[in-house]
């Protein structure tokens, strides 16, 4: 393990430890944040830690093509219970993930500091949310950050049955269309898992997300397409 310094450079993630921790220390600045996402590395701990990066292996991640919706999910599309939007709601949608309760966890790892920086992220279109809301408001979302073709989902919640899964696929199927490549859920999930994501060597990760890095994606806050079905 690593302690960072000042400067905003990371050691290579293939040095992490077997748990995936790679770093501590540094701060939490968007460009440290940024830069650490293009390098394979998040950030992952909950107060009064201090700050741990991490690159695990093997990475879980979600292959755009490889989407899988199972028949009770899109029977649930299809009754369009829900209007998805994007960047609507950024920060509801980030304090909402941070209220959520996680098995096995006493304490969020969506601290303040890292709200702080994820609202600058997605003021400098970088971080990116989506919102399901019905009759009552919102009713579940996701936020990530997006880096070239690949959007690293960070958290989502559903205060209704199946928001959230509704908005992710709602995703998916639009970063598709801009020539996205891969989600990464970083360790495994259950969740995710039913949707088709897989664990993959962090070597495998890290060459998918060099090649990925040259495609652009739209700059600021993001929309769908006009021409997309956004009802779930």
């Amino acid at each position: 393990m690593f302690r960072l310094s000042a400067h905003h450079v990371f050691p290579d993630p293939e040095l992490a430890e077997p748990s995936g921790l790679l770093g501590v220390g540094g701060d939490l600045s968007p460009e440290r944040v940024l830069l650490g996402y293009r390098s394979g590395i998040f950030p992952w701990y909950s107060d009064p830690q201090p700050y741990l990066w991490w690159s695990p292996d093997p990475r879980f991640v979600l292959p755009i093509e490889e989407l899988y919706v199972r028949r009770s999910l899109a029977k649930r599309i299809r009754q369009a219970r829900f209007r998805v939007t994007l960047d609507t709601a950024f920060t509801e949608v980030l304090t909402s993930c941070a209220r959520s309760p996680r098995p096995g966890q006493d304490a969020t790892w969506i601290t303040a500091d890292m709200i702080e920086t994820y609202r600058e992220l997605h003021r400098r279109g970088h971080a990116h949310s989506v919102e399901a809301w019905d009759d009552e408001g919102l009713a579940g979302g996701l936020y990530g950050v997006a880096v070239g073709g690949v959007f690293s989902g960070e958290s989502m919640f559903s205060v209704r049955p199946d928001a959230s899964k509704v908005a992710f696929v709602h995703l998916v199927r639009q970063l598709a269309r801009w020539g996205f490549g891969l989600v990464d859920s970083q360790v495994y999930t259950e969740h995710l898992e039913s949707f088709g994501a897989r664990e993959v060597p962090r070597s495998w990760y890290l060459e998918r997300l060099g090649a990925l890095s040259t495609v652009v994606h739209p700059p600021g806050r993001w929309s769908f397409d006009s021409d997309f079905a956004c009802r779930g």
